[in-house]
């Protein structure tokens, strides 16, 4: 798979954002269900007034159902022709067109060498719960997990430790056939808020699915002391599902930045990023 554009042809980056509530994730799917690359793809459709040419979007990270996105990254091919017609209005025309909870905030020409997908070095998300007896602030409940019991977030700051770095998180991962589970992950830890809010941050180069709410509620589980500090590494270790790591709800969750390398590195970051990946010392394929 190559990253040379088609000759005649423009990548565009999009930088976009959206509510995932009402979305069925982001790709799209048989049956008519409200998606987010379903919608944006009719809406440059219809502004680009391109008939019944539809202009497929590659995306950053392919976000369940009711995940939410603050910073989404997605390309696309256009026509020079068309994108000539209409790169200096392509952004209003868009706002005008998409449904108010999905938003592009910037379009421009990407570099050479650039796929939004395999060309980013790390994916940033943000899982939010809080521990108030009272609930969810209802301003705040498409956003936020309520978890009823108190949680110790030093501990799971602690147990966060054993999981950082390159691992097989097949513990952790609903499996895909033909898909590695090998993910390094750059960055793990809790804060809590002055709103009393604990927000999670989570940044790996890649993430298998649903990766994220399985790390957040085993570290929950060692929040509100049902379980010890080790055990999440001692998890990670046996490398199979266990039936005590709960898939938390996906509404807690948001893709909050996707980091990409300098211009030059692109294409070969891309490259790499295809390569099926092994942990030292074991076999191949």
């Amino acid at each position: 798979m190559s990253d040379e554009v088609q000759p005649g042809f423009v990548r565009v980056r999009l930088d976009l954002s959206y509510d995932g509530t009402s979305f069925s994730g982001w790709a799209k799917q048989a049956g008519g269900r409200r998606t987010v690359q379903g919608e944006i793809e009719e809406a440059l459709r219809t502004v680009t007034r391109s008939g019944e040419v539809s202009y497929e979007l590659t995306v950053a990270g392919r976000t369940d159902s009711g995940v939410h996105a603050r910073g989404q990254v997605a390309h696309v091919d256009l026509p020079g022709e068309v994108w000539a017609e209409h790169r200096e209005k392509l952004l209003k025309r868009l706002a005008g067109r998409l449904a108010r909870d999905v938003r592009v905030w910037r379009v421009g020409e990407a570099p050479a060498g650039f796929n939004a997908r395999f060309s980013a070095v790390w994916r940033r998300y943000a899982y939010r719960v809080t521990d108030n007896p009272g609930g969810v602030d209802p301003l705040l409940r498409g956003h936020v997990l309520w978890h009823d019991w108190p949680l110790d977030v030093d501990a799971m700051n602690e147990a966060a430790q054993a999981l950082l770095g390159e691992h097989d998180f097949a513990a952790y991962c609903k499996k895909r056939e033909g898909a590695t589970t090998i993910r390094t992950l750059q960055e793990l830890g809790l804060a809590r808020g002055d709103d009393g809010i604990v927000t999670a941050t989570v940044r790996a180069d890649a993430f298998c699915h649903n990766m994220v709410r399985s790390l957040i509620g085993a570290l929950l589980f060692v929040g509100d002391g049902h379980r010890t500090p080790d055990w999440p590494g001692k998890v990670l270790a046996a490398g199979v599902r266990d039936s005590a790591v709960h898939v938390v709800r996906p509404h807690g969750l948001t893709l909050e930045e996707v980091g990409y390398p300098a211009d030059e590195l692109l294409a070969a970051r891309s490259k790499e990023a295809r390569n099926k990946r092994t942990l030292p010392g074991a076999g191949c394929c």
